[in-house]
């Protein structure tokens, strides 16, 4: 086992074990401060894998936007510390039980055949993917990427004028 296995394999359980506290936490502030560890997590995973820019995407928008903003939303509501997360509904052991069984029926279909096991991924060469995502955004897909930021300012200023609508509408 190398050092890059030995990498993989930490950020793995990280990932795993901290997305395990936030679905299992009763505690809505611990699941926040788990769902930061998941994503590190899982940006780790895109590093080990070459894909840089995903894994900066995901440290920057889930991480620096959604994330924040949760935790911001958790911090700001009044007694929100002691609120414990009560459904009666759950049945973690059924759910546990078939998640474990399709896992198991998934490794098990991975390690037998050469559909994973065919290429390593340390085999793989060490390429970054930025450049060329940056050439295709200027050059052959620059009117895709414009219709796209329009259309997200025109998706906030009207995020912005129905909150102030509904404000205004509120004060009367």
């Amino acid at each position: 086992m190398n050092l890059y296995d030995i990498i993989f394999y930490f950020f793995a359980v990280v990932t795993i074990a901290s997305a395990a506290v936030v679905v299992f936490s009763r505690n809505i502030v611990y699941s926040a401060f788990s769902l930061l560890f998941t994503f590190f997590g899982v940006a780790g995973i895109y590093v080990l894998l070459n894909a840089d820019f995903l894994a900066i995407t995901q440290l920057l928008v889930y991480v620096g936007g959604i994330l924040v903003l949760i935790l911001f939303g958790v911090m700001l509501t009044t007694n929100v510390v002691s609120v414990e997360i009560k459904t009666g509904t759950m049945q973690t052991l059924p759910a546990t039980i078939i998640v474990a069984l399709l896992a198991g029926l998934l490794g098990g279909i991975v390690w037998t055949t050469d559909w994973f096991v065919g290429k390593r991924l340390s085999e793989v060469t060490s390429q970054t993917t930025s450049k060329e995502i940056g050439t295709a955004l200027i050059t052959t897909h620059v009117l895709p990427f414009e219709i796209a930021s329009v259309i997200l300012l025109v998706a906030i200023v009207g995020a912005a004028m129905m909150a102030r609508r509904e404000r205004s509408n509120t004060n009367i």
